[in-house]
């Protein structure tokens, strides 16, 4: 990757709140969205959900997940030229009380204050996805296959 390619890809991942997270299960794929918070190594996604969400179940069932996001659409005459990413790997559901829950749920909170109540909530579980893959594609045809050691090397 270029360093603009490189300065594209990061600033989506930290400016991004909101994206399409993609799960399997009863033999379907599923589509739907999710607020996330980008760890600082750029190798971990926070995702906090309900239980009773279709996609919090087929993740525990499948813990595989791939999460997409996208420039903002600004209005421009074709929108394929707009910056975006899918990336995609295993999800972990961390355990409450150990201090890799307390530190995500910190970092997670520190982003969306206004989840603090749900973090009450016994149906909600905070998950870590891990990707080991990605596809960003900084416009039109220029499509770029990472690995997760790629995007550890997005940190400043």
């Amino acid at each position: 990757m270029t360093e603009t390619e490189s300065a594209t890809l990061r600033a989506l991942l930290l400016q991004a709140r909101w994206g399409a997270l993609a799960t399997a299960g009863e033999n379907t794929p599923y589509a739907s969205w999710a607020a996330f918070v980008v760890e600082p190594d750029f190798t971990g996604f926070l995702l906090h959900l309900s239980r009773l969400a279709r996609h919090t179940r087929f993740m525990l069932e499948n813990p595989q997940a791939s999460l997409a996001l996208c420039e903002t659409d600004d209005g421009r005459r074709d929108p394929q030229t707009l910056a975006r990413v899918s990336l995609s790997g295993p999800v972990q559901d961390l355990a409450r009380g150990s201090d890799d829950y307390d530190q995500a749920r910190a970092r997670y909170l520190s982003r969306f204050p206004e989840a603090g109540q749900l973090f009450g909530f016994a149906d909600f579980h905070l998950f870590r996805l891990k990707p080991e893959q990605a596809q960003f594609v900084p416009g039109l045809g220029q499509a770029k296959r990472l690995r997760a050691s790629d995007l550890a090397g997005l940190r400043e």
